[in-house]
C-alpha cells in the first residue's frame, strides 16, 4: 500500500518522549537506576494523513498534564506542513521491586519533578 503501518506511530511517540527528556537533560535510564519506571496506562492516536515509507517525520512532544503520580504527553507527527497524526500517552510512575518483577504505584522522586513542570 505504500503507507506506514499504523502501530509505528506509537513507536514514534516513544521516540518523541525519549528525545523530549534528553533535550532537557533528563535520561530515562537515570530514573530506572533509582527504581522508578513510567508504565503506560493509556495511549491514543488520531490519524490524519498517511505517512509514506520515505517521509521524514517530525515528532513534536509536550507535557500535557503532570502530577507526582502520573504524566500525560501529547504528540504531533508531521511531514513538512502535513499533519500525519496526533496522540497522547498517560503514564503512571511505578517503583520496581528489587527483583524487578513487580511494580507498585509511586510518586516521582523530587529530583526529577522539575523536568516535567511538577512542583
Amino acid at each position: 500500500m505504500g503507507v506506514v503501518y499504523h502501530a509505528n506511530y506509537l513507536v514514534w511517540m516513544e521516540v518523541g518522549r525519549t528525545d523530549y527528556g534528553k533535550s532537557d537533560g533528563f535520561f530515562y535510564t537515570d530514573l530506572e537506576k533509582d527504581g522508578i519506571v513510567m508504565a503506560v496506562v493509556e495511549a491514543s492516536v488520531r490519524y490524519g494523513q498517511a505517512a509514506r515509507y520515505d517521509d521524514e517525520v517530525t515528532i513534536r512532544t509536550r507535557v500535557a498534564e503532570a502530577t507526582q503520580r502520573t504524566i500525560t504527553f501529547a504528540y504531533e507527527m508531521l511531514c513538512g506542513d502535513r499533519k500525519l497524526a496526533t496522540g497522547t500517552t498517560k503514564h503512571l510512575f511505578c517503583a520496581l521491586s528489587a527483583d524487578k518483577r513487580e511494580l507498585r504505584p509511586s510518586r516521582l522522586p523530587e529530583k526529577y519533578r522539575g523536568y516535567f513542570g511538577i512542583r
